[in-house]
């Protein structure tokens, strides 16, 4: 099994934490191919920034299928970007971590809260929460403050604000899950597990595995309709985008 994971921005130490996390805990046999996107922002913090990862996002799935044979996608930000349209791009599965996140914390806890970056995150988040029909479930999203970038710049700092406002989630939002709002989050998950008294998520684990376990299940994207193929049509500016069409 091959599963390509796509790190949304530029920065590789990112895609290198991803893929740590992501080597402890796939199967022997799956191969984990990590990249960055060749054009895009260097972190994601905003609409704006989501917007212009998508064309990278959907360049390295092309590429996936054309050159690489892999199986199942995952696309490394807790915002999803491009999530829908990249399901269109292919036939095999993708998985985005703040999805795979929210469907995890369901298994295990009645509710759950995110805790972000920077504040003006919240409104892309909250409006991934409702369109994933989770906001009944979701009792707060809490941010700390500080950008994507400013984690990887000092380790203590970034795991204090992040438990700052962890504990502040299960104490007076009620929260009995943790889901963390970024992908750069991914090296302080094991030590936030030690330190509170709820489960604490990030988006990579589960979405290996769910990756691992739709391949396994040979169930593949639905292109019957609305992720169907685009229709046949020119893109300007777009070539290097080798879409296959809708026959």
């Amino acid at each position: 099994m091959r599963i390509k994971l796509i790190n949304p921005n530029t920065t590789w130490s990112m895609t290198e934490s991803c893929l740590k996390a992501a080597e402890g805990v796939k199967r022997p046999d799956t191969e984990i191919i990590a990249v960055s996107v060749r054009t895009g922002p260097s972190s994601i913090e905003c609409f704006i920034d989501e917007y212009l990862a998508i064309p990278g996002i959907l360049e390295e799935i092309i590429k996936g299928d054309r050159e690489e044979n892999v199986d199942a996608y995952i696309i490394a930000c807790f915002g999803d970007p491009g999530l829908q349209a990249a399901r269109e791009v292919t036939d095999k599965p993708v998985v985005g971590i703040a999805q795979s996140a929210m469907l995890l914390s369901k298994m295990i806890s009645p509710n759950f809260s995110i805790v972000s970056v920077l504040d003006r995150a919240v409104k892309v988040t909250a409006d991934l929460v409702d369109a994933y029909g989770m906001g009944p479930f979701c009792k707060s999203i809490r941010t700390t403050g500080l950008s994507v970038l400013d984690f990887s710049k000092d380790f203590q700092k970034g795991l204090k604000a992040l438990e700052e406002q962890a504990v502040k989630a299960v104490k007076e939002d009620k929260a009995e899950c943790i889901l963390l709002g970024c992908a750069g989050f991914v090296d302080f998950v094991q030590e936030l597990n030690r330190k509170l008294s709820v489960p604490v998520i990030d988006g990579v684990v589960p979405a290996v595995k769910f990756a691992e376990a739709l391949v396994e299940m040979h169930i593949s994207t639905s292109k019957n309709n609305t992720w169907g193929y685009p229709e046949k049509k020119e893109f300007t500016g777009f070539e290097y985008l080798d879409f296959k069409f809708k026959s």
